[in-house]
């Protein structure tokens, strides 16, 4: 699979992390003790405990957070992954392997066209995914709250590695894509690629606190990052339908597409 542009997806859909999630990332660097975190609607109570060598410190325990973070989408995309693996070599045995990685390509842009559609808030049909991952986290919930205060890199990285179950649209959508990648390997690669596009605006999230999380819920830069997810979808379709890209060449079209296991064109 062409993982650029998922990474890029990442780094955009890294806008909608900080506008809903950044709460739990800036409470590993710049929450006073005591005071709640706020993602997604949820009040998380996140105490942190000030350490000397503060910058160090918070690096380092953005460094932690966001590495467990990574390990757990990358454990997810081998899940899913592995799990497609397995009815791709049923239908090569049935000969239906063309038609199905055409359909999985056709999905993928599918999935980036509904994804745009989500960070913009124009049309919500990816939230209602997130009601599959509540019943996990309500089970994970009160593991993250014993690791509070976050008063250590490993604390971070466990805390990180819980964090990463935690229901979201985006996430859930680029788990599909990394099911259609066709093997388990596959799908850890390409939730890295995800993963590592959200990594810088989340580091700086984590290290500026609630200044970057403001500028980045006004409602412009999520629509701006929501039409660029929504245009890299749209290339795919219109490239899985042989229209071409609106005169882009093809040279670019193959770095900008998502292309599913198999290469299906």
């Amino acid at each position: 699979m062409n993982l650029f542009p998922v990474f890029l997806v990442g780094l955009m859909g890294s806008v909608h992390c900080v506008a809903m999630c950044g709460g739990i990332v800036g409470a590993l660097s710049s929450a006073a003790p005591g005071k709640p975190a706020y993602a997604g609607g949820r009040v998380i109570a996140i105490k942190t405990v000030p350490t000397a060598g503060a910058a160090i410190g918070e690096l380092a325990r953005v460094l932690c957070y966001n590495a467990g973070r990574l390990a757990s989408y990358a454990a997810a995309g081998a899940l899913a992954g592995g799990i497609a693996s397995g009815l791709l070599r049923g239908a090569d045995v049935l000969g239906w392997m063309s038609p199905l990685q055409r359909a999985a390509y056709v999905a993928a842009n599918l999935i980036l066209v509904l994804l745009g559609l989500y960070l913009t808030q124009w049309w919500g049909v990816l939230a209602r995914l997130e009601h599959f991952g509540q019943a996990l986290w309500a089970r994970l919930r009160p593991l993250a709250m014993r690791l509070v205060p976050v008063d250590s890199q490993a604390k971070a990285l466990l805390l990180g590695s819980l964090w990463g179950w935690l229901p979201c649209g985006m996430v859930y959508s680029v788990l599909l894509t990394a099911m259609l990648s066709g093997d388990a390997a596959s799908g850890a690669l390409t939730m890295l690629a995800f993963g590592a596009g959200t990594l810088p605006v989340l580091m700086a999230a984590g290290l500026s606190g609630e200044r970057l999380r403001s500028l980045a819920a006004h409602p412009s830069w999520r629509r701006g990052a929501g039409l660029a997810v929504l245009a890299f979808g749209v290339l795919g379709l219109l490239r899985a339908a042989g229209i071409g890209g609106l005169g882009i060449a093809q040279g670019w079209l193959d770095v900008l597409c998502v292309t599913p296991h198999g290469g299906a064109r």
